[in-house]
């Protein structure tokens, strides 16, 4: 009777013991990339062991949010996913854990040199039109076409006095020498600001104002014409395109150190890079793999060296005087 007693108990805890062993981990991912859910989505669908969670940080807030959690032993993240200069401090204040993904082959040397630091994509920047309302004879081939005076309280921008990534676009046109020369980088921006853009808080605003027709033209990012599809949205195929990139690592002392990898791992491959090139329109550095945006693949897109914080706040008053 007792050994029966035993075997009912075991059959009816079993399930439950199964259920416990089979339970995915989660890995948490902090990020500042939006729009990722398909991403997150896919990965969820093709791993058994591992849950991905995705919490938005925004660039503002994501150094002193992973510095406190991580100086107070709290840090829940297990891949932390932001922009290249705030990892590379991250790294110095020792959260960064090394890892090197086989998922990163073929990627550009100069995006995988980092034994701890993957970049993986440039946040491209374009200018972006409404194409039912912009003939296409007037649409900008080049960027000094963005002071024709034709655009006069027409243009749409993230303030260039305070937005981080919308100033290092700024300073590396001029480093790039898009202009020919600092006089020539000069007459831009003055011809830029004659224009009286409306200033908005960050890309993320920035396409609103063109799909409304209140704005014809921007200052902004080619992904959304993905992501904002069916808004009448294209860009003007200027030669050269920059952007800040976009990295990875992997946190120090992650809870799930193991599914932290696997997620790097699959974050990297050209099957998520695929993804989150078709479905959030970013351009990505995996080789073959481009946003189904009509140019792209034929246009140079090119990173921008990161500035410092000082850097940012010297040239954001200096555009406070040019554009106010």
């Amino acid at each position: 009777m007792k050994k029966m007693l035993v075997l009912l108990l075991g059959l009816i805890l079993l399930p439950g013991l199964f259920t416990t062993a089979l339970a995915a981990e989660k890995v948490n991912l902090y990020a500042n990339i939006t729009a990722i859910q398909p991403i997150m989505a896919d990965f969820n669908a093709s791993q058994s062991a591992e849950e991905g969670i995705y919490t938005r940080i925004s660039t503002s807030k994501y150094l002193a949010t992973v510095l406190t959690e991580f100086s107070a032993g709290k840090l829940q993240a297990d891949v932390l996913q932001g922009p290249l200069p705030i990892l590379q401090i991250l790294k110095e204040k020792g959260a960064l854990a090394p890892y090197r993904s086989p998922s990163a082959a073929g990627y550009p040397d100069w995006a995988t040199r980092d034994d701890t630091i993957i970049q993986f994509g440039i946040e491209y920047v374009a200018p972006i039109y409404n194409k039912e309302l912009v003939e296409p004879a007037d649409v900008p081939t080049r960027y000094e076409d963005l002071t024709d005076p034709k655009w006069f309280d027409k243009l749409v921008m993230p303030d260039p006095a305070s937005h981080a990534t919308t100033i290092s676009w700024l300073v590396g046109l001029k480093e790039a020498k898009v202009f020919g020369d600092d006089a020539g980088w000069m007459k831009f921006l003055k011809g830029l600001a004659a224009n009286r853009p409306m200033f908005v808080k960050s890309f993320g605003p920035s396409p609103a104002p063109i799909e409304s027709g209140e704005k014809l033209i921007g200052i902004s990012m080619p992904k959304y014409i993905i992501t904002k599809a069916p808004a009448p949205l294209d860009w003007a195929r200027v030669d050269t395109l920059f952007g800040t990139t976009r990295a990875m690592a992997v946190a120090a002392k992650a809870p799930n150190p193991k599914g932290a990898k696997t997620f790097v791992d699959y974050w990297l491959s050209k099957k998520a890079m695929q993804l989150l090139a078709d479905k959030v329109g970013e351009y990505v550095l995996a080789p073959g793999v481009y946003p189904p945006i009509e140019g792209i693949d034929k246009v140079k897109v090119l990173p921008l060296r990161e500035l410092s914080d000082q850097e940012i706040r010297h040239w954001g008053e200096e555009f406070q005087k040019i554009f106010y």
